[in-house]
């Protein structure tokens, strides 16, 4: 159902406005988490470079807090621990687990590009809200100073 703007009073146009606020404030931090989840798989997927036979062997840091290192050896090359959600990690071949994070970034940038519209579609909406209330606020001044006007003479 489509309401006219014109027809709805300032504190109504406010609250429409302030809801607007709220929902666009909302799609932009979702959209926000969604491209930080995207930047962890493709910063995963990236660091799977390293795993070839030519690092077989090497020395390397396991992190055991972002802040605690150990001395390592890479030992195997070929398969990796993925966390897959909810505290499962399941054991994959390289090439699966590119082609894992690759589903996972995929899905990602689906679920961006459908809030994306949205987002667009709710800062719209509060555009035209905004300028039908200055429309409403600048006809209130105006018959404010003709009524003055009036008063005076």
């Amino acid at each position: 159902m489509a309401v006219n703007l014109t027809e709805l009073s300032l504190p109504q146009l406010e609250g429409l406005k302030t809801q607007l606020e709220q929902e666009t404030e909302f799609l932009t931090s979702s959209i926000g988490q969604l491209k930080v989840v995207q930047t962890k798989y493709v910063e995963a997927k990236d660091s799977l470079s390293v795993l070839n036979k030519n690092n077989a062997g090497k020395e390397l840091l396991v992190p055991l807090t972002s802040s605690m290192y150990v001395p390592g050896t890479l030992n195997d090359v070929e398969h990796v621990l993925v966390d897959v959600g909810t505290g499962y990690y399941v054991e994959k071949n390289v090439n699966d687990t590119k082609e894992f994070f690759k589903r996972k970034i995929d899905f990602l940038t689906k679920q961006i590009e459908k809030i994306q519209p949205a987002l667009q579609e709710k800062y719209g909406m509060k555009q035209a809200v905004i300028e039908v209330m200055n429309i409403k606020i600048q006809q209130l001044q105006s018959q404010q100073a003709s009524q003055s006007g009036t008063t005076k003479a």
